[in-house]
């Protein structure tokens, strides 16, 4: 999940001489959604404030056991990164990166079923051991284009480039670290499977191989399927620059793409020619002007052209720019995304050109838990931050220098529990926050990458694969096996999850913001890797193969023609 809750104990604000509910009332009049709003918002109101809340987490046999198994296993976990993190495979395509995460899981002992929600690389690996709790744990082991590293390489190196005398590339890389993601939390899945069945603990734990996190496509529609029912609780994590969790919430968010029509013709004979390219880059000029009437401190409006022509003498015919635009709501997006369409017909109208658009993804902000972070955070502490090496702070303090941070090294302790700020001022977005709302939801950040190092970077694709990405993802196997031990163990614990929940959701009943007749979009597989998963092609929620996109305009008109000019 790319939700960067995370650092929000980095995002403090300092010391204003105002109280809460004073900064509320300041920020309210700006439109600046608060953890009071109205709306769904309300649902993520926190319980009163206080001191967060200790003895929680219990040393049992059956943990003991748990974190003994990842010491034990610490070489296959870490393995099992490396791999994905050497396929580095995008979005939906993630053909070997899930065979080796479900794999590492059938030798734990788990039941895999392949193809969950209709996704070919999705997965479900389920460990039963008696009566008792349904626990879920988080996998995601999609890559990033453009972002390649060599691992432990403290300065800007792509392992793999593409050199194009005219479009220079880098090849794709774990720039969000989700090979360490998948790898912990399959990791500490196994562990806690070990650990109830060393003490017959009952209950189930679920691993959920995700695809397509970072397109944020995997898990909000599996969740309209219903994939994730019947669950008591959720575990989640995501590699980060510092080692925290809270209860914080994250951006809800639409994804969407347009796709202008023109007419192609050679770009010295240009009159009458409809250039696509033109609507795209109208499109995302007019909506720079709506950063300060309509983008409240709240939202966030990102948008790339995905494809804008293939030669300068050959005006585009067909293209696409592609918007993620988040506010704190639901309800906010709705209202900023209305106001990106009316610009994108206003583009296509002044451009001469047609343009449709297709959502491709919509979340909702998640559904914090503060009793799900007091329990996590004191499994947290009583563990220990990871145990980065010597090594891993010089790469670290080289990165650093790299990029013009300070070289202070890795985050090296376990952030202290503070509340969430009090005012929602925008940030990433994840489709685990669908989830959290069906099912209490446990969730940190894992220092990963050094201090100051940001997710989407290439330094995080170096952390990843090397020294302090091994430290963390160990670390976080340990902390999520732990709290889910505890939550197996302690029924107490589950009740309080639950009382929670149900006091946040009161009066806000959960629908997808996904369109009616979404069909996600896919690729089809390899034969090899429908053979090994057992799978056909294509599954029954979608439409194969896809409408082809082919333009049917015609040359602009330029009037009648003008009189010719008289000898005379």
């Amino acid at each position: 999940m790319c939700d960067l809750h995370h650092s929000d104990h980095e995002r403090t604000a300092p010391d204003s001489g105002l109280n809460r509910r004073q900064v509320m009332q300041l920020l309210a009049a700006a439109g600046v959604t608060t953890g009071m709003a109205a709306g769904a918002g309300a649902a993520a109101a926190e319980p009163e404030p206080g001191a967060p809340r200790t003895g929680l987490a219990k040393d049992t046999p059956a943990k003991r056991t748990a974190l003994s198994w990842i010491d034990r296993h610490a070489g296959e976990v870490t393995g099992l990164n490396d791999e994905i993190w050497e396929h580095a495979e995008l979005s939906l395509r993630e053909w070997n990166s899930a065979l080796a995460e479900a794999e590492f899981l059938r030798r734990a002992g788990f039941e895999i079923e392949w193809g969950t929600a209709g996704f070919p690389t999705a997965f479900t690996a389920t460990f039963r051991n008696g009566r008792g709790p349904a626990l879920g744990f988080s996998g995601e082991y999609d890559a990033l284009p453009g972002l390649s590293q060599r691992a432990g390489a403290g300065t800007h190196d792509p392992l793999v480039y593409h050199h194009d005398p005219f479009a220079p590339s880098y090849g794709t890389g774990h720039g969000c670290g989700h090979c360490a993601l998948g790898a912990a939390a399959a990791g500490a899945a196994a562990a806690t499977a070990e650990g109830m069945r060393r003490h017959r603990v009952g209950g189930t734990v679920k691993f959920f191989g995700s695809t397509a996190e970072e397109l944020m496509i995997g898990k909000a529609y599996a969740v309209r399927a219903g994939v994730y029912d019947g669950l008591d609780a959720f575990l989640d994590w995501h590699p980060a620059a510092t080692t925290a969790t809270g209860w914080g919430t994250t951006s809800a968010m639409n994804a969407v793409t347009f796709t202008f029509l023109g007419v192609a013709g050679h770009g010295g004979d240009p009159l009458g020619n409809k250039s696509a390219l033109d609507g795209a880059v109208m499109l995302a000029t007019m909506t720079e002007f709506l950063r300060e009437e309509r983008l409240a401190p709240s939202g966030r409006l990102n948008y790339v052209i995905n494809q804008g022509g293939d030669a300068a003498n050959v005006t585009p015919e067909i293209a696409q720019i592609s918007f993620y635009v988040r506010e704190g709501s639901p309800e906010r997006v709705r209202v900023l995304l209305d106001s990106v369409i009316r610009c994108a017909e206003a583009a296509a109208q002044a451009s001469g050109t047609t343009v449709r658009h297709r959502v491709t993804a919509s979340v909702w902000h998640k559904l914090p838990s503060r009793s799900a972070a007091e329990l996590l955070h004191e499994n947290m502490v009583q563990l220990g931050p990871p145990r980065f090496t010597d090594a891993d702070q010089r790469f670290a303090k080289q990165v650093q220098s790299s990029l013009g941070l300070p070289e202070v090294g890795m985050f090296s302790e376990i952030a202290e529990l503070v509340p969430p700020n009090p005012v929602f001022l925008g940030g990433g977005s994840t489709d685990v926050a669908d989830i959290s709302w069906q099912v209490p939801t446990v969730s940190l950040g894992t220092a990963v990458a050094p201090i100051g190092a940001k997710t989407h970077n290439w330094a995080f694709t170096a952390a990843a694969g090397s020294g302090p990405g091994h430290a963390a993802l160990l670390a976080t196997a340990r902390y999520l096996s732990a709290t889910a031990i505890d939550l197996l163990t302690q029924p107490e614990r589950l009740r309080e999850l639950g009382a929670e929940f149900a006091q946040r959701t009161e009066g806000t009943e959960w629908r997808s913001l996904l369109p009616d007749d979404y069909e996600p979009p896919m690729y089809e597989p390899p034969e090899w890797f429908l053979r090994r998963t057992g799978q056909s092609w294509p599954p029954d929620n979608i439409t194969w193969p896809p409408e082809r996109v082919v333009s049917k305009e015609e040359f602009a008109s330029l009037g009648p023609a003008l009189p010719r000019s008289s000898d005379e």
